[in-house]
């Protein structure tokens, strides 16, 4: 952390990122490598205190994929009091996937908002989960804790995030551009967890 540090400070970037954000810009540059999440990480006004609220209230995470899921910190989540779900490989999603000829990250996301309009969705596969949960926010049926879109890619990834971005009221930490993936989805959440939790001890 101190060479992340001494890097955001050569490229003059340091200042510019607020401090009770530093701690997330911080962790998602140690799992990556790349000082471009300095300002390629978009936060809602509100995304900081929207996610210790979520933490406060024994929160339920929804994620695109498994890999996100297992590289949450389980310890600090229960600590949180919170559990992690990823529905992609639930057998009557994929049943429903096929039949209606939809992607099963998109037809995930509305099994989960079903059961879980408030949770946290954190999204950083499938362009098309994030496209689908801004379009059930728009339509009420969603109203998220907390979204965090960083999906990674080429196809429809900068406009799914961009749908985010447009959504008014939802708290909400964007990767701008086609970089992101599990491992930046992961590396928010247990920032945001680690933080919380110290500041609680």
């Amino acid at each position: 952390m101190k060479i992340i540090m001494s890097g955001l400070e050569e490229r003059g970037l340091l200042g510019s990122i607020p401090e009770d954000r530093r701690h997330v810009v911080m962790r998602v540059i140690h799992s990556t490598a790349d000082f471009d999440f300095a300002s390629s990480l978009v936060f809602a006004d509100d995304a900081m205190d929207a996610a210790h609220r979520m933490l406060e209230s024994c929160p339920v995470i929804v994620t695109d994929t498994n890999m996100i899921a297992s590289g949450i910190n389980g310890a600090a989540l229960s600590e949180a009091g919170g559990t992690v779900r990823c529905y992609m490989s639930d057998p009557d999603v994929a049943e429903e996937a096929l039949r209606r000829s939809e992607t099963r990250a998109s037809v995930s996301i509305e099994h989960a908002v079903r059961d879980t309009p408030g949770a946290a969705f954190v999204i950083g596969n499938a362009p098309t989960a994030l496209l689908r949960l801004c379009r059930l926010v728009e339509d009420g049926a969603a109203s998220p804790s907390l979204v965090v879109g960083v999906p990674v890619g080429f196809v429809n990834v900068i406009e799914s995030k961009e749908a985010l971005m447009n959504l008014a009221g939802v708290p909400r930490i964007v990767s701008t551009g086609p970089k992101g993936g599990s491992t930046v989805a992961a590396a928010i959440i247990n920032a945001i967890l680690y933080g919380w939790l110290g500041r609680e001890r």
